[in-house]
């Protein structure tokens, strides 16, 4: 079972309950190895001095800041510390905030706050108040070393802590050239915004993730398997031609694409099934003729020849 990265309290006002703070993501990338290509033995990173070439060993190493090119200024562990946050284990809201204010952009990394013993009642009456109000508690968090901005919000059955980016972490859209102004602008018709909205009324949906998955991580995984099997032999995988299509916004018939998108989202499943079946059957109809022309020259082949005479 995973161990909490600490246990602390919840605090809002001068109510405080008891938490333990957890990790609420799963790290499930393919880690790769450096290998020498010519004895397949992993490759080792060394920490060696740019100057000498010296390997240099952990105890003479320091961590120090670059403030001109070349120029450092040296830390030491107390100044880190100086700088670090007193409060480790708490979570101390500072402000309640309508939670729709707060732009995606802002979320960072989600981790989960499970309550302490007999701390259930002030859990459960955070959460169904957080809930009730649309409302995200603003708070200060340290996570291990460094003191983090996050947000309080629930998340069916649990208090979910939002590790939020500071606003200089963000680029502002304005820095880059945006299309602005009206519709007309662009000669964007009504008869186009109508057809849009069509469009994305016939592909409305509920959010459902479980619906989406790691597509490139699954197919990295049958090529690894495939490598597995031939015992790190160079197994080709072939790659399947993708299509692409003129993506020129300049010269697009917008009204023949919505069209043509409204006409796909009209398509009944019974269409769709005709079409998976069919492929079926005309495969069936070129085995049986192939199947048919084999026991004929197997017929022909057997039959014995006659002497000349």
């Amino acid at each position: 079972m995973a161990r909490p990265i600490w246990t602390g309290t919840l605090s809002f006002g001068l109510l405080n309950v008891p938490v333990s703070l957890m990790s609420g993501e799963r790290k499930v990338d393919l880690q790769f190895r450096m290998l020498d290509s010519r004895d397949r033995k992993p490759i080792r990173f060394e920490r060696v001095n740019a100057d000498t070439g010296e390997e240099v060993p952990w105890k003479d190493i320091v961590k120090a800041y670059e403030y001109d090119k070349g120029s450092y200024v040296v830390l030491e562990e107390g100044d880190i510390r100086s700088a670090a946050p007193e409060s480790h284990e708490t979570v101390e809201v500072e402000a309640f905030v309508d939670a729709s204010q707060i732009d995606p952009r802002y979320y960072e990394k989600p981790y989960l706050l499970l309550p302490g013993k007999k701390a259930e009642k002030g859990y459960v009456l955070l959460r169904e108040t957080l809930r009730d109000t649309g409302k995200a508690g603003i708070a200060r968090v340290v996570v291990r070393t460094r003191e983090y901005l996050c947000a309080v919000m629930p998340q069916g059955h649990a208090l979910v802590l939002m590790i939020l980016r500071y606003p200089q972490e963000l680029v502002d859209p304005e820095d880059y050239k945006l299309p602005t102004g009206s519709l007309s602008d662009y000669r964007i018709t009504a008869k186009e915004t109508a057809m849009a909205g069509q469009l994305i009324e016939s592909m409305a949906a509920d959010w459902d993730p479980s619906q989406y998955h790691d597509e490139f991580r699954e197919r990295l995984q049958q090529v690894l398997n495939k490598r597995i099997k031939t015992k790190g032999g160079t197994t080709q995988v072939e790659e399947e031609p993708v299509a692409h299509e003129d993506a020129s916004t300049n010269v697009v018939d917008f009204m023949a694409l919505l069209q043509k998108s409204l006409d796909a989202n009209k398509r009944t499943p019974a269409k769709k099934t005709a079409t998976r079946k069919a492929p079926a059957k005309k495969a069936a109809k070129k085995a049986t003729k192939k199947t048919a022309g084999k026991a004929a020259k197997a017929k022909k082949k057997a039959a014995p020849r006659r002497k000349a005479g």
